[in-house]
C-alpha cells in the first residue's frame, strides 16, 4: 500500500502528470516538491500544481503563481498570490476541465477568514470565494460544469455551478454534509463517474460518495493525518494518497508516507493548464 516512503510533514496536492506518466506531491511544510526518488527543494511554501506541457508545470506558492520546467528547475514567474501577506500561504489546488487553476489560501497557522480561493485563467488570477479557514477538496465534475470545495473545519463540501468558460455562477450549495461526524474533509478528487473521493483529516480515511452526496464506500489507511487523493497509473485506476506527519512526534508510525490503492474505478485525466 506504500508508494513512497518519504517522511513528509504536510504532504499535499498529489498529480499524475497523463504524459510523462508520473506521480508528483509537495511537502508543504518542508517547501519541497516531490518524485518517487527526487524531490526539489523551495525557499517558500510550494502546495499545488497543474500540468501545461510535458516538461512544465504551473505551481502555486506562498507569495505567486510560477511556471516551473521539470527538466531544468528553472522558474518562471505568473502572477503574484497574495504576495503582500506574510500571515497566508497557498494550500489545496488543482486544473479545471476548460484550463483553468483554482488555488486555495490559508492562514500561516489556519487563522479564521484569513484564507480564499482564486481562479487563474488565461492570465488573469480571479479571487472567487472568502474568507475561508483551511481551503480544500478543489476538484471538478467531469462533465465540467460543477466545481467542489470545503472549509474543512466546517465539515460541508460545496458545489457550485460553472458557467461555460469554468467560472462560477451562482450561490455555492451544500454537496456532502459531514457535521456532527468525526470526518473532517480535506483534499478530494472526483472520478470519471463524478464520485467524488474525500481524504477525511485525522481519522486515516478516504471516503466516495455519490453525485447526490451519498457514502458509497471508505477506505482506511494506516496514516491518520491523510490529507489529499488523485488518481493516476496506467489506466488511471490507482489511487495515491498523500498524508502528513506534523504534530504527531514519535506517534507517528506511517503518517507522512504517499500510499496507493488499486481500485475498480477510473479517475479523470488530469486536466491541462491553458496559460
Amino acid at each position: 500500500m506504500i508508494y513512497d516512503d518519504t517522511v513528509c510533514k504536510l504532504g499535499e496536492g498529489p498529480l499524475w502528470h497523463p504524459q510523462r506518466q508520473e506521480l508528483y506531491w509537495f511537502d508543504i511544510l518542508g517547501k519541497r516538491l516531490h518524485r518517487k526518488g527526487h524531490y526539489w527543494q523551495f525557499d517558500r511554501h510550494v502546495s499545488a500544481a497543474g500540468w501545461v506541457d510535458e516538461s512544465t508545470l504551473l505551481i502555486a506558492s506562498d507569495r505567486n503563481l510560477f511556471r516551473f520546467d521539470l527538466d531544468s528547475g528553472t522558474e518562471t514567474h505568473l502572477v503574484p498570490l497574495e504576495a503582500d501577506n506574510p500571515a497566508t500561504r497557498s494550500n489545496d489546488g488543482r486544473a479545471d476541465p476548460q484550463g483553468g487553476f483554482w488555488i486555495g489560501t490559508m492562514g500561516l497557522n489556519a487563522e479564521d477568514g484569513a484564507g480564499a480561493i482564486y481562479r487563474f485563467h488565461k492570465g488573469e488570477l480571479r479571487k472567487i470565494f472568502a474568507p475561508m479557514q483551511i481551503t480544500n477538496a478543489i476538484c471538478f465534475a467531469p462533465e465540467g460544469d460543477t466545481a467542489y470545495f470545503t472549509d474543512t473545519n466546517t465539515q460541508i463540501i460545496r458545489a457550485v455551478t460553472l458557467d461555460a468558460d469554468g467560472w462560477p455562477e451562482g450561490e455555492p450549495r451544500v454537496h456532502i454534509d459531514l457535521t456532527g461526524t468525526d470526518f473532517r474533509p480535506d483534499g478530494a478528487v472526483v472520478d470519471e463517474s463524478g464520485h467524488l473521493w474525500s481524504a477525511q483529516w485525522g481519522v486515516g480515511r478516504v471516503a466516495r460518495y455519490d453525485s447526490d452526496g451519498a457514502e458509497i464506500e471508505a477506505i482506511d489507511l494506516p496514516a491518520s493525518q491523510t490529507s489529499c487523493p488523485a488518481f493516476g497509473g496506467p489506466d488511471l485506476s490507482t489511487l495515491y494518497v498523500t498524508s502528513a506527519s506534523v504534530g504527531l512526534g514519535k506517534d507517528a508510525q506511517e503518517d507522512g508516507k504517499v500510499f496507493e490503492i488499486e481500485t475498480q474505478t477510473k479517475g479523470q485525466r488530469e486536466h491541462r493548464v491553458i496559460l
